[in-house]
């Protein structure tokens, strides 16, 4: 009758301890499902655990994977959770380490037998048993080690080690998860900074090349300009490179991390363009066939370029005047209004002011366009430029082709001459031509002269500044010698002849071996 009355409180502490272990599973794997945060969610395991799992004074610890010692992260007792992450535990320093380095459980019966103990937490019962298991990932790599206490020793012992053994398991899987999480992240944000770094390179002041008095002033207004909100006009000639103070103001301000987001005003028509710039509920035309943010949703909190501001129609002016005064504005067919923090910058090529005299542009918007104005000067304004704009292009098209060019100095002194009525753009384009007609990689006068330049030439070379040339530079080659001094005596031979202390025929005989093209002034 005693045996049998034995057996029936065992087999009750057993079921008792079973349903609690199964409702501590539960609650555990809920949580380690809800958050990748590794310190608050051990913490939450271990307070079930003291709760629910019948386990005292849980404690986490895991392997630092830079320094190979074990970290605590979480320690549960009575009075709560204990921050203490800064204990470690070095290699064969005790029952935690030996644990890590068996991966095998440690079932000690009674904690103040166990010499190799240490306390450094000061939260274990010293008279009652103790359970530590290691946590592994896939069974094979121990990460870190999970420490509890039981109430009171005896046969249960055991079955509580592989209870613990298989929150451990889960807790394994669950930092693995996390940590990857954690790498993949670092890895995208380093791979964001160094593509913001190669944006801001790119679109940055250095990309924009000039050194002349009215481009040093168009750099000291986007220094200013760039610190704040302000709505920016940038106005110019097309092919000024008005794009590229637009990005340099964006990636010169506090919202460089932010979205820019662009938008040619000329490339739309009126229903279309308020559709790209508002956006659209699902159904509100024919095709329209999802919601659809516009440029304004999608720049929210960051820039918004509008290029070609002034070709837009009289009616659509009225609406986007909305959106720059209060920030609001409707999807096309919606009816909840939505507010952005956009801030704008606008170009054009067209002579606003006259077109508000004609009516064609409306006065009140383009004094809410034209807060900040910056003005880019033509090409013909900043001759000087030339040769610096000719080496930067010429090195961005030796990128692009993958061979090694290089531009001569009788190419950039014809270069000079020339009005340039497509400003920047078309010297890229005149310059992109001459290095395909250019089979060493070396872009002379002659090759420029081939990529249709010649024809363009007028009396401007007389009063165009034009680079000095040494005559006696050592680095000048016979043929670069002979072209800069027919061009200091006016394509005049007998006075290039004397600049170079030849004689006529000396100098004809050099023209024709060089294959020098003699221009007719």
């Amino acid at each position: 009758m005693n045996n049998t009355v034995t057996i029936d409180q065992k087999d009750a502490a057993r079921f008792f301890l079973v349903q609690a272990e199964l409702e501590t599973l539960y609650q555990v794997s809920q949580v380690l499902s809800k958050s990748i945060d590794l310190e608050k969610t051990m913490a939450e395991v271990l307070k079930i655990l003291h709760d629910q799992g019948r386990l005292f004074n849980g404690m986490v610890s895991l392997l630092d994977e830079d320094s190979d010692e074990l970290m605590v992260y979480a320690v549960h007792d009575n009075d709560g959770n204990i921050p203490i992450k800064s204990v470690r535990y070095q290699a064969g320093e005790g029952l935690v380490s030996i644990i890590m380095k068996s991966s095998e459980p440690l079932v000690v019966q009674r904690l103040v037998d166990e010499p190799r103990f240490l306390g450094r937490l000061g939260v274990y019962d010293t008279e009652l048993p103790l359970i530590g298991v290691p946590i592994k990932v896939d069974s094979t790599e121990t990460i870190g080690v999970f420490i509890a206490q039981p109430p009171s020793g005896g046969e249960l012992l055991e079955e509580q080690a592989r209870f613990l053994e298989m929150l451990a398991h889960l807790v394994g899987q669950s930092v693995s998860l996390s940590r990857m999480v954690v790498k993949e992240r670092r890895e995208l944000e380093d791979e964001r900074d160094t593509l913001l770094r190669e944006i801001k390179a790119e679109y940055g002041f250095d990309s924009i090349v000039g050194h002349t008095p009215v481009m040093r002033h168009v750099f000291d207004q986007v220094r200013q300009v760039a610190k704040w909100t302000t709505t920016v006009l940038i106005r110019g000639e097309s092919g000024t490179g008005k794009e590229l103070i637009a990005n340099a103001i964006h990636y010169n301000s506090p919202r460089a991390n932010t979205c820019f987001v662009k938008l040619n005003c000329a490339a739309l028509p009126d229903n279309l363009l308020e559709s790209e710039l508002f956006g659209h509920e699902k159904g509100a035309f024919t095709g329209a066939i999802s919601q659809r943010k516009g440029r304004f949703e999608q720049a929210d909190g960051g820039t918004l370029f509008l290029d070609e501001i002034g070709e837009i129609s009289p009616a659509f002016q009225a609406k986007l005047l909305r959106v720059l005064q209060e920030g609001e504005f409707e999807r096309i067919g919606g009816l909840k209004t939505l507010k952005v923090d956009v801030r704008v910058i606008a170009a054009t090529n067209r002579d606003l002011e006259a077109e508000v005299e004609q009516g064609d542009f409306r006065e009140d918007l383009y004094y809410r366009l034209n807060v900040m104005p910056i003005n880019m000067p033509s090409l013909r304004e900043r001759v000087e430029d030339i040769p610096d704009l000719a080496s930067f292009l010429v090195e961005k098209i030796s990128l692009n082709q993958g061979r090694p060019l290089t531009i001569m100095d009788s190419a950039i002194r014809l270069l000079m001459c020339h009005d340039w009525p497509g400003n920047v753009r078309e010297l890229e384009n005149c310059l992109e031509r001459a290095s395909i007609m250019c089979e060493d990689g070396h872009i002379d006068r002659d090759v420029i002269n081939l990529a249709g330049l010649e024809g363009n030439q007028s009396s401007a070379e007389i009063s165009r500044p034009k680079m000095s040339v040494d005559l006696n530079d050592p680095d000048l080659d016979d043929r670069e010698r002979v072209i800069a001094a027919l061009e200091q005596a006016g394509w005049v031979q007998a006075k290039a002849a004397r600049l170079l202390g030849l004689t006529p025929r000396q100098i004809a005989y050099r023209i024709q071996t060089l294959n020098i093209k003699v221009q007719q002034i």
